[in-house]
């Protein structure tokens, strides 16, 4: 796995440093997206700014996306192999579980092309869903009167 992560960081033009393999490898063992911080947190010795500026990188290059779930917080999640980011193209839905907090691509799930009028042209397009993921919809509320 350590050399499939190496190539996916030369293919995008990226120098392979221990600390970017480190991220990369938390973000590829990683089923949701995360928060600088929560990557932060993952990190006992790293320095926030190295990781802040390992994230840009990645996104910058196409290694990461930025997920806005509508918390505020930026979220990271790897982009899928050949993925340019580019409006219109690679382009998937996310999810964000109301209950647990957790957001995550929905990869399968593609953003169909979105024909704007002329003169419009797009930088960034975010589908987000928002909901219970199986986990929390399944779980029975103690607190709750209502039983699933």
């Amino acid at each position: 796995m350590e050399v499939q992560l190496d190539n996916i960081l030369k293919n995008r033009g990226i120098r392979p440093t221990a600390m970017r393999l480190l991220v990369l490898r938390f973000l590829a063992n990683s089923k949701t997206a995360k928060t600088l911080n929560a990557i932060e947190n993952s990190f006992d010795m790293a320095d926030r700014t190295t990781l802040y500026r390992t994230i840009k990188l990645f996104e910058k290059k196409g290694v990461v996306h930025q997920i806005d779930n509508g918390t505020g917080v930026a979220n990271y999640a790897l982009c899928e192999e050949n993925c340019n980011c580019v409006p219109g193209k690679d382009l998937h839905l996310h999810f964000h579980c109301t209950k647990c907090g957790e957001t995550l691509c929905l990869t399968k799930h593609k953003i169909p092309k979105i024909n704007l009028p002329n003169g419009y042209m797009p930088e960034n397009i975010n589908l987000l869903v928002t909901g219970q993921c199986p986990s929390c919809f399944h779980k029975v509320d103690k607190n709750c009167s209502l039983s699933l």
